[in-house]
């Protein structure tokens, strides 16, 4: 017998290695029960449960037919594109600049993103108010200036507003995989192109932006989970009749103490997120497999 397979032969007593992981699968099972489904169940659990303790599963067709949810979820969605759209323009312009257009001070720059994407999303909401608030620096000093009685800058504390903080908050995370991206092109290609005499836009749409598009899908489906989700820009910034879903969960379970009716909008804005997710995951697989094939 030769010294290879004394050596794997397990020893005598020894568990076999599958009962090794079943083990070692075992505590993050129970982490993931304790901090996760357990909640999660809960949730589901007291959104079918009346405040006396009565069972009642008609608390979801009351919840789905009412014009405040219908509204909630109709923002939520339209913010939710509207900000990742946003994002996806105004992210690939930044970082075709960044990458391919080389200034004074853009390693920096692209160095920074890191930083913007680690700040809380709260914060950005709050800057913006005091710069562009009714009574932020910009609306003040053009006020005393011109001696106008009323700010000449009132968006903020609308739908516009929150979907521009938002573009704000989350662009970083559509430029960086698309900068990590546009690093892989080798510049002889469009070294090439351009002395063929390609223009700017035909090297973009036909050598950049097919090198862009699994980032662009992967950032811009985060981009949409995140949004759908955001709750800190939209109760920062108290736009005049915009209300969301993560907004909505917050007022009925904190302000009105309904909560039934704020468990059963948490695990429709949860079911909505988990949907968002698997097309993200499809999204991605599909552009991985596309552009592996070329």
């Amino acid at each position: 017998m030769s010294a290879s397979a004394t050596l794997a032969r397990p020893a005598p007593g020894a568990a076999p290695p599958a009962d090794r992981s079943a083990f070692m699968i075992l505590p993050p099972l129970l982490v993931l029960a304790g901090l996760f489904f357990y909640p999660l169940a809960l949730i589901a659990t007291q959104s079918v449960t009346l405040a006396s303790g009565a069972f009642d599963p008609t608390s979801y067709l009351r919840v789905l037919g009412s014009r405040l949810f219908t509204t909630a979820l109709a923002h939520t969605i339209e913010i939710a594109l509207a900000a990742t759209a946003g994002c996806l323009a105004l992210g690939f312009v930044m970082s075709l600049i960044l990458t391919f257009v080389p200034f004074p001070g853009a390693r920096i720059v692209a160095r920074l993103i890191d930083l913007f994407i680690a700040l809380p999303t709260f914060l950005i909401a709050v800057a913006l108010t005091f710069v562009y608030g009714s009574a932020g620096i910009l609306n003040m000093s053009i006020m005393q200036a011109t001696g106008a009685t009323q700010p000449p800058f009132d968006f903020l504390y609308s739908m516009t507003g929150v979907i521009l903080a938002e573009v704000t908050v989350y662009t970083p995370f559509i430029m960086r995989p698309l900068l990590a991206a546009f690093s892989l092109i080798e510049t002889a290609q469009i070294e090439v192109a351009s002395s063929l005499g390609a223009g700017a836009w035909r090297i973009v749409r036909q050598i950049i932006l097919p090198a862009a598009q699994p980032a662009l899908l992967a950032g811009g489906s985060l981009c949409l989970l995140l949004t759908v989700n955001e709750f800190g820009i939209v109760f920062f910034i108290g736009a005049k009749g915009v209300t969301t879903l993560p907004l909505l969960v917050y007022g009925k379970a904190i302000q009105e103490d309904d909560y039934t009716t704020a468990c059963v909008i948490a695990i429709i804005n949860i079911a909505l997120s988990l949907a968002l997710y698997a097309l993200y995951r499809t999204l991605v697989a599909r552009a991985s497999r596309g552009h592996g094939s070329r």
